[in-house]
């Protein structure tokens, strides 16, 4: 029998085991099931019910109170001096002084009740008495019995003697209920006001997540900021502390309220706590958003539905409206929406555009949705230089007289070429007679960060990147924004990752328009936008790095901002390349045809009769003037001091000539692809 008793406390193949003492085994299971999480909801349940009971017994208690004394007046005048509002509080004690009045008046009125309260039973009694005698009488009359005169006082007192026996049947159970009773409607009380520790409360209103905004819920935020003057001030306050808050107002996907502040705090400070503000309202950072009205000390606070701004916004009426066009002057491109939810347009007249951000966060997108928009205004030219060349402006093409794709220093230098042009252009204007009327030309420049750090510099040592007097980019772009906008020459620009070496100050500040995306750092966001709308409240800073691609912080004039504030917030619309594409086919059909430049290898020999075929594009023919014109465009050193006399000197013996039409000297297409096939034969057959 001991050999058994061994053998089952012997390990496998291990040494004997000691048995586990009982006073251990029982430890564990207690601490197992004080643990267990059924244990902790029910212990929850036990402390929340009874202290929803307790406190909602101090919450009627604390009415009662209020409604009795001039205790609530207080606290307003506390609150208000704490606000530094001495106008509500110079108001509320008045209050005060008509409340204390009133409630003398009716104490002194209860000493003279008393006589008054018997006077008037006594009165009643008899009256009473009197009016059921006569009625008695009445019946009495009526039947000619003498006893019914006192038919209707017994009736009375028959009634009376009733309720008196219903009272005390009733009298037993509603003393025996009525404090259960009472009890509950306190713990009706409590449970509505959840007025218990944060942890005895559900695991739902536990985490918060989507708890709706509240007085109480922002002031209790406010309250818990680390701010030392505002917690007391709040602490002053008591319950009076939701009368720094406006309205509470739905507002797009989430509410604003304008917070006034106490004296001793300042805006600033609040801003800088934007992340502990948001966790405290339950929110996450990004779902918070703090500017600055006109009102002196106050904030005003977005807070978002949680989650809302996860949710992808409608697509853009470029997409859904195909009968949609521009008024570059009178029209605005239809961006996106604001964080209300309200459908934000951008006025593009007369704006010179900087857009820029982290690279990857939507910037050619955005940027792309207000080119596609005024594309469909048949007045408005585009010159395009995409300095990344993956094919995001691919469908320009035709659209645009210019299109230059690519990275490379060569093209750096066509982009640099194509704004001096502008230049050019816009001094041609300037020097045109008063009144004259210009059409749009944007000259738009994507990725020109590529531009200003190309090291590359020309035959007179002049670098095209840079950002002194000589470059030759940043020179061109600051003549453009100093002067352009007047004669309707437009320079937009996106670019990535902001820095003073790869986006100049003096270029930055020269746009109308400047919006950003999600940045790294607050430098970055003043760079980008300027300090005043920074310091009003702007961070796209604070935006999530691919989680708010498409978002925008917009300072400018030309869209709709609240009043006091610097800058706004807008989810742009999304448009991918190949609806990109179908919307430029649009705009397509609206022109009657653009000739489209695009880079030539620089260096190469010219064939002037190819070049000059090769401008043409899809026109059936051209002015000799528009020939020249764009032969500059194609290449400058070849063709910039061409003369008419230079085009006929090709052209003559070719079949091609030019000819008059409408009486304007004109070339055709056709003859000159003729030409060129003769040209080839010929030099094929001479070859044989």
């Amino acid at each position: 029998m001991s050999e058994n008793v061994v053998h089952l406390h012997k390990a496998p193949d291990g040494p004997t085991s000691r048995p586990v003492p009982l006073w251990v085994r029982s430890g564990r299971a207690v601490k197992a099931a004080v643990t267990h999480e059924r244990t902790r909801s029910a212990g929850r349940a036990v402390v929340r019910h009874g202290l929803y009971t307790f406190n909602g017994g101090r919450i009627v208690a604390r009415r009662a109170w209020d409604g009795r004394t001039g205790a609530r007046y207080e606290r307003m005048i506390r609150a208000a001096e704490a606000a530094g509002n001495l106008e509500a509080a110079e108001e509320w004690e008045e209050r005060l002084s008509r409340f204390r009045a009133a409630r003398h008046h009716r104490r002194m009125d209860l000493l003279h009740s008393p006589v008054d309260a018997a006077k008037g039973v006594a009165v009643g009694a008899g009256m009473s008495i009197g009016v059921l005698v006569a009625l008695g009488v009445v019946l009495a009359i009526n039947s000619g019995e003498v006893r019914d005169v006192v038919t209707p006082l017994s009736a009375t007192i028959d009634f009376i003697a009733l309720l008196v026996r219903i009272v005390q049947i009733v009298w037993g159970p509603a003393v025996t209920i009525g404090p259960f009773l009472a009890l509950l409607a306190l713990w009706a009380v409590g449970r509505q006001q959840q007025a218990a520790p944060h942890w005895a409360l559900p695991a739902n209103v536990r985490s918060g997540e989507g708890e709706p905004i509240t007085p109480s819920i922002v002031v209790k935020a406010l309250r818990d900021l680390g701010i030392p003057a505002l917690r007391n001030a709040i602490k002053e306050m008591g319950d009076a502390g939701a009368s720094m808050l406006g309205p509470i107002t739905i507002a797009g996907c989430g509410v604003e309220v304008d917070v006034t502040l106490p004296s001793g705090v300042s805006t600033i400070e609040v801003q800088n706590r934007r992340r502990k503000l948001a966790e405290n309202l339950t929110r996450h950072e990004h779902e918070v958003f703090i500017t600055i009205p006109q009102a002196a000390r106050t904030v005003r606070l977005w807070i978002a539905d949680s989650g809302a701004l996860d949710e992808p916004i409608g697509p853009s009426p470029l997409v859904t409206d195909e009968t949609l066009t521009a008024d570059y002057a009178k029209g605005k491109a239809p961006w996106g929406q604001d964080l209300r939810g309200d459908a934000a347009a951008l006025s593009l007249y007369q704006r010179h555009l900087l857009i820029t951000g982290l690279s990857n966060q939507g910037k050619t997108a955005a940027l792309r949705a207000l080119a596609l928009w005024l594309a469909l205004d048949r007045t408005v030219e585009f010159r395009i230089a995409d300095l990344k060349g993956a094919g995001d402006w691919a469908m320009f093409d035709g659209l645009a007289t210019v299109l230059i794709q690519g990275p490379t220093d060569d093209h750096v230098i066509e982009a640099t070429e194509m704004i001096e042009d502008g230049v050019s252009e816009m001094e041609r204007r300037l020097q045109a007679p008063p009144g004259t009327a210009f059409p749009p030309l944007i000259l738009l420049v994507d990725e020109a960060q590529v531009a200003f750090m190309c090291p590359l510099v020309d035959a007179d040592k002049r670098p095209y990147g840079g950002s002194k007097a000589t470059s030759r980019y940043f020179m061109a772009a600051r003549k453009i924004h100093n002067q352009g906008r007047a004669v309707n020459v437009l320079l937009w620009q996106g670019t990535q990752d902001p820095t003073d070496q790869n986006l100049p100050k003096l270029v930055r500040e020269g746009a109308h328009t400047r919006a950003a995306l999600a940045l790294g750092t607050e430098s970055q966001a003043r760079m980008a936008l300027g300090d005043k709308a920074v310091d009003g409240g702007a961070a796209p800073n604070l935006l999530r790095p691919g989680l708010d691609k498409g978002t925008v912080v917009v300072a400018s004039d030309g869209i709709a901002i609240p009043a006091g504030q610097s800058s706004i917030t807008v989810r742009t619309h999304y448009i991918d390349t190949d609806t990109a594409t179908e919307v430029a086919e649009r705009a397509k059909r609206m022109r009657d045809g653009v000739t489209t430049l695009r880079v030539i290898d620089r260096g190469e020999d010219r064939d002037p009769l190819a070049d000059i075929h090769s401008v043409f594009g899809e026109s059936p023919r051209l002015v000799t003037q528009d020939v020249l014109k764009r032969l500059t465009a194609l290449n400058e050193d070849a063709y910039g001091r061409w003369t008419f006399a230079d085009l006929r000197r090709v052209l003559d013996g070719t079949g091609a000539e030019p000819y008059k039409s409408d009486g304007r000297m004109v070339v055709a297409r056709e003859r000159l692809t003729r030409a060129l096939a003769n040209r080839d034969s010929d030099g094929s057959a001479s070859a044989g």
